[in-house]
């Protein structure tokens, strides 16, 4: 492939390359660079917001280069402050431990396997001394610690900041040292700890890493980043009706997004059906579906996409949801009852109402009829919502400011 041609497909959908100079001259070595992203075992199962990145590596996989998924099994016992209004509770050994056996299995659902090598940064930091990890903390400034925005706010608001949450990022520059890394991955929330790595490189002598960052997906409320822990996520492990379903409920606007970032649908295709869809010549939610097929296909495989698919026209279509349906969003300061939502969508005129609809089969929520007026919504939730036979809604349930 020509450098202009891989330059393309590694910029696609990144948000900033630094510097990308230096990445330009790493790719006229006519060596394969490597490449290093870090993710730490917080939880048990990846989602499409994790694919992201790996999404990136399996780029640099196809243009020849080492790829090193890093499992931070160290640092998820530190704990990411990234983004963090309050310290972050540390995970136990054995916590990170289990959790990194269940990435070790998913995230050859993208990778290339025997293109791909698995570390753990405990190999080396395990070995550190307590001088070690003094030495490590004299690298780096509190006053560079605290140019860092979530760290920052937190001071500016009177949160407390522990001492060992600033040795996170330069535990995280630190791999980048072990593994002599060429370019690093990361979302964009990640650019402090990133550039933490070219700075630790730099004093080891080593030449500095390329810093690639990746838009965060957002998730399916259309507002926050895609987290479990918000409930607005999308599991790679989900069965594969389940996902084809959170998929097509994803925003017509949003949906782009998820192509960019997601599809090995090239970036041309994808230019041609935003305009075919700008211009009325082809339904946004047929677009939608090829987006939701792939996305089961690669995780699941062909037959269970075909699968989804007929699913989803059984519940949804004979259902008789329209294609264009109101969206709104909501706001609360905690979860809400189905009734209180109904009232608050407009889909009905008071809880009462909804409680009688309810009792009547005549509710559903994602093409299911529920029964339980109380079951409560949870925030960051976002589904399609009917009352009888022709009041329809897409409603996310959010956080209020």
């Amino acid at each position: 492939m020509s450098l202009n041609n891989a330059l393309q497909l590694i910029e696609r959908g990144v948000s900033e390359v630094l510097v990308r100079d230096e990445l330009v001259a790493k790719l006229k070595l006519n060596r394969p660079l490597r490449i290093k992203a870090g993710f730490d075992p917080t939880a048990p199962d990846l989602h499409l917001g994790h694919t992201v990145l790996l999404q990136k590596l399996r780029h640099f996989q196809e243009l020849g280069h080492e790829v090193t998924f890093l499992i931070g099994d160290f640092t998820g016992m530190i704990g990411d402050p990234t983004g963090k209004s309050v310290m972050r509770k540390p995970l136990t050994r054995e916590q990170v431990a289990e959790n990194a056996k269940s990435y070790t299995k998913q995230v050859f659902k993208v990778l290339d396997p025997e293109k791909t090598q698995i570390r753990f940064n405990s190999e080396w930091m395990d070995k550190k001394s307590a001088a070690d990890m003094i030495m490590l903390a004299s690298k780096q400034t509190v006053a560079r610690m605290l140019e860092r925005d979530d760290f920052s706010k937190r001071y500016q608001g009177g949160q407390p900041i522990a001492i060992h949450e600033f040795i996170y990022p330069l535990v995280q520059g630190q791999d980048s040292v072990e593994l002599d890394s060429d370019v690093e991955l990361g979302g964009t929330d990640q650019k402090f700890n990133l550039l933490v790595g070219r700075e630790l490189q730099k004093q080891a002598g080593q030449s500095q890493q390329v810093v690639i960052t990746m838009p965060l997906l957002v998730g399916l409320d259309g507002v926050q980043k895609m987290s479990k822990s918000l409930g607005n996520h999308i599991g790679i492990n989900e069965p594969p009706n389940e996902m084809f379903g959170k998929l097509m409920s994803v925003s017509d606007e949003l949906m782009w997004d998820y192509f960019d970032l997601l599809s090995e649908v090239s970036g041309d295709e994808v230019a041609e059906l935003k305009r075919k869809a700008d211009a009325g010549e082809e339904n946004p939610r047929n677009i939608k579906v090829s987006l939701a097929q792939e996305m089961v296909a690669r995780f699941h495989d062909q037959a269970a996409a075909d699968s989804a698919l007929v699913d989803f026209e059984t519940r949804f279509k004979r259902g008789a949801i329209p294609d264009d349906i109101p969206e709104l969003v909501l706001s609360s300061d905690k979860a809400m009852s189905i009734a209180a939502l109904l009232k608050e969508a407009g889909l009905v005129a008071s809880t009462s109402e909804a409680m009688r609809m309810i009792k009547q089969n005549a509710v559903k929520i994602d093409g299911e009829r529920i029964d339980d007026p109380k079951q409560e919504v949870p925030l960051a939730s976002h589904h399609v919502y009917q009352v009888g036979k022709r009041k329809f809604a897409k409603v996310s349930l959010k956080q209020s400011a």
